[in-house]
């Protein structure tokens, strides 16, 4: 019997990839894209475990998994960052002041 890819390891991929590059956006683009990488590996795995003679690409959704989750942790980080930073300017409303000053030096 030939073997196959499992269904979603090339999206979960893609979508890791992506959770590091949108990290930088605040942390939450980041940290959802790689929750729902992290959710088709889990489902892939499972899959896996039913029948592991009918796959051949594991050892890939192995290093998905790893990716997803450095991918979550550091949109966690910069995530729990940027509220740390809005709570240093003053809260919510220091923060639109200092955006305010700004917006008015460059214009």
């Amino acid at each position: 019997m030939e073997q196959k890819n499992l269904p979603n390891v090339t999206i979960a991929l893609v979508l890791a990839i992506l959770s590091f590059l949108c990290c930088c956006f605040g942390g939450a683009p980041g940290l959802i894209l790689a929750g729902i990488a992290f959710f088709l590996v889990k489902k892939d795995e499972k899959t896996y475990t039913e029948n592991p003679e009918l796959y051949k690409n594991y050892s890939t959704l192995k290093t998905v998994k790893i990716l997803a989750i450095i991918g979550m942790v550091i949109g966690v980080l910069y995530l729990l960052y940027t509220f740390w930073s809005i709570n240093q300017l003053g809260g919510w409303e220091g923060y639109m002041e200092k955006v305010q000053e700004m917006t008015e030096q460059y214009q």
